[in-house]
C-alpha cells in the first residue's frame, strides 16, 4: 500500500475540506442564532422525523448522523434536557435504547427547516448549475461508498 499522494490530489483534498468547513460554519451560525440548534442537533431531529414512529435505535442513529456512540449520547442528553427527544427502552433488547422525537422537537425542527434549507442552498447547490450539481453528486457518490446515505 502506497502512502504517496500527488500535489493535485492533496490540493483537491484540501479544497474539499475547506468547502465542507465553510459550509458547516455558515450553517452553524444560521441555526444557532435563529433556533439555538447546532447542525448535528438539527441532523438528529431531522433523521428522527423521517424515521417510522419518529424513533431510531441509538446505534442506527449514530451511523446515520456520523457520530460516535459517545458523541451521540452526549448530544441526546442535551436534546433530552431541552425536551426535544426522549429515550425509550427497546422491548426486544434490554440493552437497546431508542431516541424518539418529541412534539416539541418536531416543532423546533419545523421552525428551523426553512433556515437550514436557505443556508444550505446559499452555500452549496445554489451556486452550482444543474450539470455541475450532477457531476458533484456522482463524484461524492464514489467517495461515499463506505458511508451510504
Amino acid at each position: 500500500m502506497t502512502t504517496e499522494i500527488t500535489p493535485q490530489q492533496l490540493t483537491v483534498w484540501r479544497m474539499v475540506q475547506r468547502a465542507q468547513i465553510q459550509i458547516t460554519r455558515s450553517l452553524e451560525v444560521e441555526l444557532l442564532s435563529g433556533h439555538d440548534l447546532a447542525p448535528a442537533a438539527y441532523d438528529v431531529l431531522a433523521r428522527l422525523s423521517e424515521a417510522p414512529e419518529r424513533r431510531l435505535r441509538m446505534n442506527d442513529l449514530a451511523e446515520k448522523v456520523l457520530l460516535s456512540r459517545s458523541g451521540l449520547t452526549r448530544l441526546i442528553d442535551r436534546l433530552q434536557r431541552d425536551g426535544l427527544v426522549e429515550r425509550e427502552a427497546c422491548a426486544s433488547d434490554a440493552r437497546g435504547l431508542f431516541a424518539v422525537l418529541t412534539d416539541a422537537g418536531g416543532r423546533r425542527l419545523a421552525e428551523a427547516t426553512p433556515t437550514y434549507l436557505r443556508a444550505v442552498r446559499g452555500q452549496f447547490p445554489g451556486v452550482l448549475d444543474e450539470e455541475e450539481l450532477r457531476q458533484c453528486a456522482a463524484t461524492l457518490a464514489k467517495l461515499s461508498v463506505r458511508y451510504p446515505f
